[in-house]
């Protein structure tokens, strides 16, 4: 029954747990109980996500980054706080840090780059690659 709920609200985020009740025939009752349920077991959290093409941003950019001579914590801090940054991940790999950006524009790649990134301290490399397709965009990442 919980996956069938969470299946709903991947196709239909907006679903009403009435809605939802109808579907499954259930009550709207159990639909909330069951929702309630599993967000206070973290087992799934309904979120809105925004479309960022929709925002007006144009590029995406996927940016491996390599520290030296400080800790990768403090760098990655650092660049969560740019407001470009959407995703940032401390790794295990050819990079310590790997970072989602998106920009409005091809023209501000460099500026980003430049003068905002490569200017942290302790940041020794920065490897940028530009999305030329998204294929996949999906947050439905964990199964039930």
């Amino acid at each position: 029954m919980d996956e069938a709920i969470i299946d709903i609200l991947r196709s239909n985020g907006r679903a009403t747990n009435q809605e939802i009740a109808d579907r499954l025939s259930i009550t709207a009752g159990t639909v909330s109980a069951r929702l309630n349920r599993l967000e206070e077991s973290k087992a799934m959290k309904v979120v809105a996500v925004a479309d960022f093409a929709a925002h007006g941003y144009n590029m995406l950019i996927a940016t491996g980054v390599k520290v030296l001579g400080r800790p990768v914590a403090e760098v990655a801090r650092e660049l969560a706080a740019l407001p470009e940054v959407f995703s940032l991940h401390i790794m295990n790999g050819n990079y310590d840090i790997e970072m989602l950006v998106i920009l409005h524009e091809f023209q501000e790649i460099n500026t980003f780059l430049l003068d905002h990134v490569a200017k942290i301290p302790g940041i020794s490399e920065i490897n940028p690659g530009i999305a030329a397709n998204i294929v996949k965009f999906e947050f439905n990442v964990a199964p039930l």
